[in-house]
């Protein structure tokens, strides 16, 4: 009986005695897993930079957000975060400072911003002057939104680097007027950068004192904001995070078994939410993909098929010589598990090579990130596939009458 070292060599062997037809055959296997691993390094950097984004509202962090369920809004019903349920959250919950709402001033889709014959579209948010804390973001030219600010409701501006620089105002933007939504307001300040998200600039923004851009909402238009704050005992989070439940339920009039309109969660959640979503992402892609890494195995197993007609007379010799039908069996089979994870092993780093060099193509797209376990898991499916598609002319082979097979020309 042949030990596994020398039945590896003898595979080996075989391989590289037939080198060009190893090689097609493994091309197929090749471009199946480097297509897997480079969509999921694609879709897996994406997911690595929206966790990068939520790590900087830190831990001891909740964000309360108005939830309205798709069939409602598909009736024109909107339900709403208002100053009501602000009062309420900083009145009646304990345990928590830096309370920050976030107000969109002009809608979603923000405001139009002038200066000096520059034109900008932009994003409009009021909020309080503990929001830099909340968020984790604090000025680098400047100062922020004061007490005095929001007191006054003055018409003060604390604004993003993309935004100077969409209107070629980088050079000393601290006193420059800017107007935004056809008011005017002086800017105070500017934000250190935080790069780009979904090819979508967070550095593209203004933000005014809350009490002014509460004063600038038509006196029909009730406002839907987002609050974050902070909780004191990071031990006493999902405490904290029942309670503000539980106070918005009763002031929302929700009875009991009816679903929340809003969501109370945690940094983690809003991670957590995302990271699960691109999880799915990644395995639907790649298993649409990884239909091709089947073709790849139908190729090893014509192969060997191939293999063991041209080699039927050695196989007659060694069994003559009282070799077993498992020694046969495991000398075809790890030659097609020897041919299929060197396959895997070289798509592995074709697939991360067209990954990386698609996301530096794409302008502002973050970087491919490999997970460990994609390699883990290219690695075995490249050595199922061996053994799957192996296995049945292992056993042709393994099968073989030794006279026959000796006779054989």
């Amino acid at each position: 009986m042949l030990s596994f070292a020398e039945t590896l060599r003898s595979a080996a062997a075989s391989i590289r005695g037939h080198g060009l037809r190893s090689g097609l055959t493994a091309l197929g296997l090749v471009v199946g897993v480097a297509s897997v691993i480079a969509v999921v390094a694609i879709v897996q950097g994406l997911s690595h930079r929206i966790k990068e984004g939520f790590a900087g509202l830190g831990a001891n962090s909740l964000t309360v957000k108005s939830y309205t369920r798709f069939e409602d809004k598909l009736q024109g019903r909107e339900n709403r975060i208002g100053t009501a349920d602000l009062d309420e959250l900083v009145l009646r919950l304990d345990g928590v400072r830096d309370v920050s709402p976030v107000l969109p001033v002009f809608g979603p889709f923000g405001a139009e911003v002038r200066l000096a014959g520059k034109t900008a579209h932009t994003r409009v948010f009021a909020t309080t002057p503990v929001y830099q804390y909340t968020r984790q973001n604090f000025p680098a030219q400047g100062r922020f939104i004061t007490e005095a600010d929001e007191k006054h409701r003055r018409r003060v501006a604390v604004v993003g680097a993309k935004l100077l620089d969409d209107l070629d105002a980088t050079a000393a933007p601290i006193g420059k007027f800017v107007e935004i939504g056809g008011e005017w307001f002086k800017i105070v300040g500017v934000m250190e950068e935080r790069g780009e998200l979904f090819g979508i600039s967070q550095d593209d923004f203004v933000l005014m004192p809350f009490a002014t851009g509460l004063a600038l909402l038509p006196d029909q238009v009730e406002p839907d904001i987002g609050i974050t704050f902070n909780v004191e005992d990071v031990e006493k989070l999902d405490e904290v995070r029942d309670r503000a439940t539980t106070l918005l339920r009763r002031k929302h009039g929700i009875k009991a078994g009816r679903e929340n309109d809003f969501k109370v969660e945690t940094a983690e959640q809003l991670t957590d939410s995302f990271a699960s979503l691109f999880d799915t992402v990644t395995f639907v892609f790649a298993a649409i993909v990884g239909i091709s890494m089947l073709v790849g195995g139908i190729g090893v197993m014509n192969m060997m098929l191939v293999s063991v007609t041209e080699r039927t007379r050695e196989i007659g010799i060694r069994k003559a010589l009282g070799a077993k039908k498992r020694d046969i069996l495991a000398q075809f089979l790890i030659e097609a598990v020897l041919l299929t994870t060197i396959g895997g092993a070289i798509g592995i780093g074709v697939g991360y090579a067209l990954g990386y060099g698609a996301a530096q193509l794409i302008p502002s797209f973050p970087p491919a990130v490999l997970p460990w376990w994609a390699t883990v898991a290219a690695f075995g499916f490249s050595a199922g596939v061996g053994i799957a598609f192996g296995i049945a002319p292992a056993a042709r082979a393994a099968a073989l009458d030794p006279m026959a097979a000796l006779r054989n020309e």
